[in-house]
């Protein structure tokens, strides 16, 4: 019997004549459904002085449309209890609700007026703006995330993937009403909108509820021409008056849909992504030199990177920044052994495996495969796939993958934590 025999479905793709496309997986077992709107469109797509716009568009959504309040939003999803929520992302934005069963038609209903009928009055969106300048303060008082925002901002450095999704001071107070309506009428169209949901629910009856509700999207989306960043290189420094320092090291890496991508998933898990990786014990775990440390494959339709992370004393920065270049050379060099590769195959095929057991997150894993690949991978396709990875994979991705021309570091600390950038080096 296969691994994933009992998480089989049968999942229902098809586009609506006005562009929209509806993917769905219908789940007898449960009695919950989640149900959500993604926009194909996120913060690459803004041209520089809209940087923030689609931000700012997803929290306005939440204010209330031309025949109900935010509190009425608020007031009707609690009466139900569901969850409603939204983010968004360099490539794409997202909102989606979590309701019983029973309650599908409420949800979609109360989805499709947000999306269609967004107020986006003056009053609330010079109130919206200073909830977003908080919000940018608040990475700028989070060294942890700042370091991220400081390195991906130099790597790609003048792209649009490099700029932060919440925009800047600057851009976010030159928001106005009709600036944001002007971006809401010419990007919430059909074309760039997927439905996916997932639950207790019968394909064709969401079909003719989300047919009837999102009938009067505009059905004409105009071009968002994109092109792959540069990877920038070196060491940049941000000074704050902390008590420990903040390293992120990274290289690039492969695109979403790479077919090598698997590979770089083990790889990944290999160097940090678990707590039995490299990184975590040799610099952890063996000498104590970080609470936190991990590895992060980050990939977009384009591009990706694949990044290190460590919070350390301020006097340590040297040391595990030189240990974690020995790592990223290591992989670079050398074969990874039998026992560690078994070891990264099972923890990816079971974090991927428990990871689908909620509706929610079957609904995002259905929009985001739309997204990138257009077809639907089942879940024994992708199981195959990181099974079939060889050490021989590995090693080949990571000369691909690690090189020293795309090494780039961020050093977010005090004074006291410094390192000579020539120790950058593989």
């Amino acid at each position: 019997m296969s691994l994933s025999s009992n998480l089989k479905r049968v999942n229902n793709l098809e586009t609506l004549p006005t562009g929209l496309r509806l993917v769905t997986e219908p789940m007898s077992e449960v009695r919950s459904v989640t149900i959500g709107v993604w926009l194909a469109r996120g913060s690459r797509h803004e041209s520089d002085v809209e940087s923030g716009i689609a931000h700012f568009v997803e929290h306005m959504l939440f204010k209330g449309t031309a025949t109900r309040s935010a509190q009425d939003i608020a007031e009707e999803i609690d009466s139900i209890g569901g969850q409603l929520d939204a983010f968004t992302a360099k490539e794409y934005a997202a909102y989606y609700i979590r309701v019983l069963d029973e309650h599908l038609p409420i949800a979609v209903t109360l989805l499709a007026d947000m999306i269609l009928n967004p107020a986006l009055a003056p009053a609330d969106v010079a109130k919206e703006q200073s909830v977003i300048l908080e919000e940018i303060k608040m990475v700028e008082d989070a060294p942890d995330d700042l370091v991220h925002e400081v390195f991906t901002r130099h790597f790609w450095l003048n792209h649009p993937l490099g700029r932060p999704i919440l925009g800047t001071p600057d851009t976010v107070q030159s928001f106005s009403s009709s600036i944001l309506r002007d971006y809401f009428t010419r990007t919430y169209t059909a074309p760039n909108l997927i439905v996916a949901a997932a639950g207790n629910f019968q394909h064709d009856h969401l079909r003719g509820l989300i047919t009837d509700a999102f009938a009067p999207l505009p059905t004409v989306a105009p071009s968002y021409p994109t092109s792959a960043p540069a990877v920038g290189s070196g060491l940049t420094v941000r000074r704050k008056d902390i008590e420990q320092t903040h390293i992120c090291l990274g290289t690039g890496a492969l695109s979403q849909g790479h077919d090598d991508r698997h590979v770089a998933y083990v790889l990944n898990t290999i160097l940090g992504g678990s707590m039995s990786s490299r990184l975590f014990q040799h610099i952890r775990e063996e000498r104590g030199l970080a609470y936190a440390v991990f590895s992060n494959l980050t990939s977009y339709s384009d591009a990706g990177m694949l990044t290190v992370y460590a919070g350390c004393a301020n006097d340590k920065v040297g040391e595990v920044i030189d240990l974690t270049l020995a790592e990223l050379r290591t992989l670079r060099e050398s074969a990874v052994t039998a026992e560690e590769l078994r070891r990264a195959k099972d923890h990816l095929k079971g974090s991927l495996m428990l990871s689908l057991e909620s509706t929610s997150s079957r609904m995002s894993h259905l929009a985001r495969q739309e997204l990138y690949f257009t077809r639907h991978y089942s879940l024994d396709e992708t199981l195959a796939s990181i099974e079939k990875v060889s050490a021989e994979d590995v090693l080949r991705v990571a000369k691909d993958m690690v090189r020293g021309d795309q090494l780039s570091a961020t050093i977010v600390g005090p004074e006291t934590a410094s390192i000579d950038a020539g120790r950058l080096r593989l």
